[in-house]
């Protein structure tokens, strides 16, 4: 067994769209989405949709259907697979919902590489519909992180996480301005894969030295598998070969990030088995 976790955001890095606005727009609920955006908080307005959703005639089938058509670039579950099989623990922290994720990791057929999924709560209720709730309950126990969407502190789960892992190696992917927190909280020795063009990428470009964790960015599916098993196979190596002198991370973090960079300077939800 790898002595390394590796943690991934959903929407926009294992998955290459947003899983919300994908099933709004293919089922057709684009305009009332629009419309409610700026009345109520986003957790609150999918559940108000997936009423909506329920209320003209449609299923849980109909949404499965649709989720299991999302974009996904050919080399992510490749990616996801090998690194599994090199002993490496998988978890997930996003701000999507928990049936949209296992719904789609089913399809795919990965669902057993993932030993957790952090993520937003959603469950079909009695009346089969689909109801959706925030990770984090706001509105009675606020986080209190300014950098993070009210729903969710991606930054506490990896501190959560970091106090299970003891001497491991974590890896972090994210795409959107949410998996900036967690990068922060990473320490020496771990590593941030950032896509790159993407908010994540833009906000570590700001000031990369906030960082400590060594910056390794990617922009499609076939860049994150290759820098995803390097990362993999180096770390394993320094593991085989534990008595030779390691690069420290604040040494590279400059060989790492691209040279247009350094210009621009609640419950855990287990899968089930």
């Amino acid at each position: 067994m790898a002595g390394i976790v590796v943690v991934f955001d959903f929407d926009k890095t294992i998955i290459d769209c947003d899983s919300d606005n994908w099933v709004v727009d293919e089922l057709g609920f684009t305009d009332l989405f629009n419309q409610l955006l700026s009345t109520m908080p986003w957790n609150t307005l999918m559940d108000k949709i997936m009423e909506e959703i329920h209320s003209k005639g449609n299923t849980i089938g109909d949404i499965a259907e649709v989720l299991n058509c999302v974009p996904i670039h050919p080399r992510i579950v490749p990616a996801l697979r090998t690194a599994h099989a090199l002993g490496c623990e998988l978890r997930i922290v996003s701000d999507a919902n928990l049936f949209f994720i296992e719904t789609i990791l089913r399809h795919l057929r990965i669902e057993e590489c993932f030993s957790e999924i952090n993520t937003n709560p959603g469950y079909v209720d009695g009346k089969g519909r689909l109801r959706i709730s925030p990770y984090h309950d706001f509105h009675r126990a606020p986080h209190g992180c300014p950098l993070c969407p009210p729903n969710m502190c991606k930054g506490a789960v990896i501190s959560r996480i970091q106090g299970q892992i003891s001497n491991k190696k974590l890896i972090y992917l994210g795409d959107g301005s949410g998996d900036y927190c967690p990068s922060l909280k990473l320490g020496h020795g771990d590593y941030v894969m950032p896509r790159k063009g993407f908010p994540v990428w833009d906000l570590i470009c700001k000031n990369p030295l906030l960082v400590k964790a060594e910056i390794h960015e990617w922009t499609d599916g076939e860049g994150l598998e290759r820098t995803l098993l390097r990362l993999i196979d180096g770390i394993m190596s320094e593991e085989d070969n534990s008595d030779g002198s390691l690069v420290s991370a604040a040494d590279c973090k400059f060989q790492t990030i691209s040279m247009a960079a350094n210009e621009a300077f609640p419950p855990v939800l287990p899968v089930p088995q």
